[in-house]
Order: structure tokens, then sequence, then C-alpha cells
């Protein structure tokens, strides 16, 4: 019987030697926070560091940082970690998993007492009073499809202001972490999986708005990928002739 020597695991990248434009091209987050982040999450990825074939906490948080940003299996494996495809697969779950505790110190939702802020934030893009942020609900206030009047007019362009910040919420995430964008290809995993990656990326994207991380464009992983914001399509499914009727009380009170 033949014996198979285990895989044995060799490190490619070395970040202390990249330059820190590179660094941030390449992982979307500088030096320094890198290696917060990876204080933060070591306890959850030494598992196996003392196996053979163990890989350092650094490694995987590198590996999956930058498929994040490409949104390419192949070129991560190839690049960025020097492991399989079996063991990346493994890695990236280990490391969502363990970054997924810690969301709640990354992404905060308004509590009651804030909605007064938060209403006021909205007023001020659009002058539409009550809007506490953004729910994909059915209920959701609609554009007007033809404006016949100056009310309507003034309604659809307040409407646009206020969309537009989510619309450009999801732009940015896009452009910073490919793997979200069309271009870096698909996300071929399960809702669930891939639910956990979105949360991800607006976890990591929030700390490097906290660390004041330039988003930089270059020859890495983004590929020069602008956060465009999307133009809104105008065109509203079929509404209930409540909810016409609810849209229509809000451009009379407000928009005459």
């Amino acid at each position: 019987m033949r014996w198979r020597h285990p895989p044995v695991y060799r490190q490619l990248v070395d970040l202390s030697t990249m330059e820190e434009r590179h660094v941030i091209i390449t992982y979307r987050l500088d030096r320094a926070t890198i290696h917060e982040l990876c204080a933060q999450l070591e306890p959850d990825l030494m598992s196996d560091i003392r196996h053979p074939t163990g890989i350092p906490p650094l490694v995987q948080v590198l590996s999956v940082l930058h498929f994040l940003a490409s949104g390419s299996f192949q070129t991560t494996v190839a690049i960025a970690s020097g492991m399989s495809q079996p063991m990346f697969s493994n890695v990236l779950s280990r490391v969502l998993s363990a970054l997924l505790k810690h969301m709640r110190s990354y992404v905060v939702f308004p509590q009651v007492e804030d909605f007064p802020t938060v209403k006021g934030d909205f007023y001020a893009l659009g002058h539409i009073h009550n809007i506490i942020g953004y729910l994909n609900l059915s209920w959701l206030l609609t554009p007007v499809r033809n404006p016949r009047t100056r009310a309507e007019e003034r309604y659809n362009e307040a409407h646009g202001r206020t969309r537009r910040i989510i619309e450009g919420t999801f732009g940015l995430l896009k452009a910073r972490f490919r793997c979200l964008h069309i271009t870096g290809g698909s996300l071929y995993y399960s809702p669930k999986k891939v639910c956990h990656i979105l949360v991800a990326c607006c976890m990591l994207h929030n700390l490097a708005w906290r660390q004041q991380v330039p988003f930089l464009q270059g020859d890495g992983p983004a590929g020069g990928l602008v956060a465009a914001v999307e133009p809104v399509d105008s065109e509203e499914e079929e509404a209930e002739e409540e909810d016409i009727d609810n849209r229509n009380h809000v451009i009379q009170q407000y928009f005459q």
C-alpha cells in the first residue's frame, strides 16, 4: 500500500512586504485594520493551527478578504492563499462564521429612540415625512409612472432624492466588494451562505468607514469599478387601490 504524504500548506503572501496602497486595493482594508480584525477573529480560527496543514489565521482572513474584494474564486485560491479549492471553501465558511459572531459590533439598526433623528435625516433629503429606513415590502410608496400635475412631479423628484441614498449604498458595496457585482461573477452558493457573504461585506464596509480607510481604484481586484448609482426604474408594479390612495394622500398633503 502506497503511503501518501499529507498536503502541506505553503504561504504565498507576506503582508509586511506589500505597499500600503496595494494592501488597500487588494483587501479593502489597510494593514493595521487587517491585523486588528485578525486578532478579533483569531480565537475562532486557531483550531487547526497545530495540524501539519494548519493555516495561520492571518492567511485565512487575507484569503477571504481577497475573495470578497475580487469575486474570483480561482484568483483567490491561486494568488492570495496557495490553498486547494476544498481547503479554501472550508476557510471561507470558518471566517464567515467568525465574522458573523461580531455582527452587532459593526451593523447597528436604529432603535425606537433613534427614529426622530432618522426621520429628520430622511426628510432633509426629499422632504418626505415619516421615513425611517428601507424595507423591501409591498406597501412601499412608489413613484408616479406618468405624472400629470406639478405636485406629482415634485413628489417624484423627492422620491428619487430619498431613494438615491439606498441606491448609492448598493453601488458603493458592489464597488468595494466585487463579489456582489455581476462583473465579479456569480455567487454559486446556497441562499443562506450568500446572505452570510452579504452581511460580512456590510460589516467590513462599516469597519473600513469607521477606520477611515480610503476607497482606492487601481489594478487590484476592483478592476477600476466605480461606485455608480444605478438608475431607478420608474415602472411601478401593479399597485393595490388602497396603496394608490395612500400615495395620493401624501402627494396632496405635502406636495401641492
